[in-house]
């Protein structure tokens, strides 16, 4: 997967946004309405290889990054919650949707009910 077809992926979830609150490198995928929205994936479009960084379970992003190289805990985030992927290395574009639908369930399930409904209809 590239970062166009990661960018696109990533805007096909209900509720999707994209932004760059953080400066004009730093995109930022977020899912909610206007007034409240949270990050559920975000890039930096400067560094190279690509890198990506996903919301995961505790147990599970430990588990990741044990059996991936290119998995590691969160550059410049929660190095419990969340993980910095490698693209275009060892894990396949199926395995990488699988861990930004992961990442986006996480965090729209911590929305508010309205807000979820909202997204939902």
């Amino acid at each position: 997967m590239n970062i166009e077809e990661f960018r696109e992926y990533c805007m096909s979830k209900p509720g999707a946004s994209e932004s760059f609150p953080f400066d004009e490198h730093t995109l930022v995928f977020k899912v909610g309405t206007a007034d409240k929205n949270k990050m559920f994936a975000l890039t930096s479009l400067k560094r190279q290889p690509t890198q990506i960084n996903l919301k995961c379970d505790p147990e599970r992003a430990i588990e990741l990054r044990e059996e991936y190289a290119s998995i590691v805990p969160g550059y410049h985030m929660s190095k419990v919650h969340w993980n910095t992927i490698i693209l275009e290395q060892e894990v396949g574009t199926e395995m990488l949707k699988g861990l930004i639908d992961d990442s986006y369930a996480l965090i729209f399930d911590s929305l508010p009910k309205r807000v979820r409904e909202l997204i939902e209809k």
